[in-house]
Order: structure tokens, then C-alpha cells, then sequence
């Protein structure tokens, strides 16, 4: 199964988030608390520096095949510290979600075809949670009622595409709409984030704020190239938050894509 196949699955984050402080962890080395589970700072940054070793080691292998010496910034990942992040509570979300619902997710998509796409070599954890990731998306989208096609769904996905320049900014929702066809991605990506939401909510998610702007990894298709990018989460009264008002990590550097809209065919 080719990678380009598996990974057209948009979603949208809805994760219920609470300061630590505001809820008695503050814990400065902890990135975030889902129920009973914790995860350290120390081990987003394993997982991350993992990516840019590798990543960088990659670069350096390839380029002096062809006797070139690349630049600095060409050995560094676009990989982000809040990517490990919304990974990590994404995925331990869902995996919550499918075992209420007593769903069996099958282990079909391997690291190799997800390197490519990635751009990250497929040894690291990062590729492994990811592969995980898809698998869980393509149950979770299959079994979760698709949701409304609302303006503000709309504009939540499209708003994050054009964040990563992938598509272009500044268009009105009717043109949104006409763009996105059906809709279809969006109806699952708001269902997904509605499921998230509501897990978040009851075993209380918390995160450190160094990384409270999470977003669930969410991947769409342009003609055959996949465009990875991150929603920002819904608050509980439901409007998508402006991102724009947040500040971003300093490590925060957005995937590069430029281009027309995305192929509303090969979403799902």
C-alpha cells in the first residue's frame, strides 16, 4: 500500500486542554498529564533530537554522494517540539476513544512508507508513533459519524492549510466550499475532534505551557503530494480558537507547500 494512499486523512484537534497550574500540575519537566499517563519534557526532546540527528545525518550522507557540503539550516527537520507533543496526546486520545468503543485497530501501515512522506527517516520513534497514528485515524474515521459541514469547520481546516502554505489565504467561506467540495475530510475531521473534545474532558488532559497550543497531526492530499499539518483545538463552547492570538514555541517552524487547494478526491 503506497503511503500516499494511507495518509489522506485530515482531523481536527478538539482537546479540552488545562493549564497545569490551574488544575495542581505544574511539574516544569512534565509536557503533559492525559489521565493516569504523564509525558516528560525529557522525552519529547529524545524523540526530537532523535529526528534532527537522524535527519541531519541523512542530509549529509545524501549531499556527499554528489560531493556537496549542505548548509546549516539544510540539516535541520522541519519537525517541531509541538509536533512531538500533539502526537504523542493525539495518539493516546484516540487509542482511548477506539477502546471505549471497543474497536480493533489493526497494525497495517509500516514506518517505511511513511519516510518518505515524513521527510523523516523511518527509524526513529517519530515515524513509529506515526505509523500508529495512521492506522488509529483511518478506524476512527470509518466508525465516527461524519459531522455538519459548518462554516466554522470550514474555515478551522482551511485556515491551518493556509498557515502552512500549502493554499492560498484570503478567500471568502463560499469559496472555501466551492474549493473543498463535499467537504467530506472536514465532516470527519470535525467528528474526530468532537470525540477528542469529549475524552479530553473526562480523564483531564493537562499540558505544560510550553506546549498548550496542541492540534491533532492531521495530513491531506494535494493531487500525490501529502500535506501534514496541525488544527489548533476547539475550546468547549466550541468556536475554533485564533491561533493567530497564540504565541508560537520559538522552534516552531511551518512546513513549506505552495499551491491551489487540496484534492477534495483523495481526502477522506
Amino acid at each position: 500500500m503506497r503511503a500516499r494512499r494511507v495518509i489522506a486523512a485530515a482531523s481536527v484537534a478538539a482537546l479540552g486542554v488545562l493549564s497545569l497550574a490551574a488544575c495542581g500540575k505544574s511539574a516544569p519537566n512534565i509536557a503533559a498529564y492525559v489521565g493516569d499517563t504523564t509525558y516528560s519534557v525529557t522525552r519529547v526532546d529524545g524523540i526530537y533530537e532523535e529526528v534532527q540527528a537522524k535527519y541531519g545525518e541523512a542530509i549529509r550522507q545524501r549531499a556527499a554522494q554528489g560531493g556537496a557540503t549542505p548548509a546549516p539550516e539544510e540539516l535541520r527537520s522541519k519537525v517541531t517540539r509541538q509536533d512531538v507533543v500533539d502526537l504523542l496526546v493525539s495518539l493516546d486520545l484516540g487509542k482511548r476513544v477506539a477502546a471505549a468503543k471497543n474497536l480493533q485497530v489493526p497494525d497495517e501501515i509500516s514506518p517505511q512508507q511513511l519516510e518518505q512522506s515524513l521527510e523523516v527517516p523511518a527509524s526513529t520513534e517519530y515515524v513509529k508513533l506515526w505509523g500508529e497514528w495512521i492506522d488509529l485515524l483511518q478506524v476512527l474515521n470509518q466508525q465516527l459519524p461524519p459531522a455538519e459541514l459548518s462554516d466554522e469547520s470550514l474555515l478551522a481546516v482551511y485556515d491551518a492549510l493556509t498557515k502552512t502554505g500549502a493554499i492560498d489565504g484570503g478567500m471568502s467561506v463560499a469559496d472555501v466550499r466551492q474549493a473543498f467540495g463535499d467537504g467530506g475530510f472536514v465532516r470527519s475531521a470535525t467528528a474526530l475532534s468532537a470525540a477528542l473534545e469529549e475524552e479530553a474532558g473526562r480523564v483531564h488532559v493537562s499540558i505544560n505551557p510550553r506546549f498548550r497550543n496542541v492540534g491533532v497531526p492531521s495530513t491531506v492530499n494535494k493531487g500525490q503530494m501529502p500535506i501534514f499539518y496541525s488544527l489548533p483545538y476547539i475550546n468547549e463552547a466550541g468556536p475554533v480558537t485564533d491561533i493567530s492570538t497564540l504565541e508560537p514555541l520559538p522552534s516552531s517552524d511551518a512546513p513549506s507547500a505552495g499551491g491551489p487547494a487540496p484534492d477534495e478526491g483523495t481526502a477522506s
